[in-house]
């Protein structure tokens, strides 16, 4: 595991900040009818313009600056051929490489006239997201924030907890030690210390936690076709309280401006 210093954790935060801003972007040109292609052409234009890149586009063969995964796609889905439509629910995943730091968040975003049932999958996600984070503090464990996700979305309310997909380390790679189950023991895994940077991020499914691949070798699914929710959150262990890199304030300002998403 790497552990950074303040300084290191303020330019990780820049890098999220920029993230969030991206997301919150993408939230205000969200509508029924829009495609996929539009939105990710327009969010790299404004993280480039922003003086960074993006973080996912390129890694590991990565075809796209955003992440969109609708309805049952649980993440990885890309956003060629996608067209948005009342009722979706989308989750995006964004990264952005600046000052040599990544940075890494995700929301899922709900359209009008989306099933209550799955307002409240995406609800008790995001909740869960937020017990996860409070773990997140010096002397705890990574099995006690996968506990708090796991026992709050399938113990409490019965959903799936992907497994074969997990939260990681974030610094100057995307993907750094420790990997952040959203499901284990408490008191179980490596102890969380002063600097470590991760990302928490819960796959939670409606229906059976088991997933597959699809054929583009990028979009991971559900296996029985149920909605997924995914949200996401860069945070840095501190002593007392988790700090919280990215911010999802951004986006809910403009959720509460659009006349084509809910918020939660």
């Amino acid at each position: 595991m790497i552990f950074k210093t303040d300084e290191e954790i303020e330019l990780i935060r820049e890098s999220n900040l920029l993230v969030s801003k991206t997301l919150a972007y993408v939230a205000s040109l969200l509508k029924p009818g829009v495609r996929g292609e539009e939105v990710d052409a327009a969010a790299e234009k404004f993280i480039r313009d922003h003086n960074a890149v993006p973080g996912f586009k390129g890694l590991y063969g990565c075809p796209s600056t955003l992440l969109i995964s609708v309805n049952e796609e649980v993440v990885h889905g890309l956003p060629e051929g996608r067209v948005f439509k009342e009722g979706d629910i989308a989750s995006i995943d964004c990264g952005v490489y600046k000052n040599e730091f990544f940075g890494d968040a995700a929301y899922t975003f709900i359209f009008e006239g989306t099933n209550e049932e799955v307002v409240k999958l995406c609800r008790v996600t995001n909740e869960s997201l937020y017990l996860g984070i409070e773990q997140a503090v010096v002397g705890k464990r990574v099995g006690d924030i996968s506990h708090a996700i796991q026992s709050y979305t399938e113990k409490e309310h019965g959903y799936g907890v992907v497994r074969e997909l997990v939260g990681h380390g974030v610094g100057k790679s995307l993907h750094e030690a420790p990997d952040v189950p959203n499901f284990g023991r408490r008191g179980q895994g490596p102890v969380l210390k002063e600097g470590l940077v991760i990302a928490i991020e819960p796959m939670i499914t409606m229906g059976s936690r088991k997933v597959k691949q699809a054929a583009d070798g990028w979009t991971i699914l559900t296996r029985d076709k149920k909605p997924a929710a995914h949200y996401e959150h860069s945070v840095a262990v501190r002593k007392d309280k988790a700090d919280i890199l990215s911010d999802h304030s951004f986006l809910k300002e403009e959720i509460k401006k659009s006349s084509y998403l809910i918020d939660i």
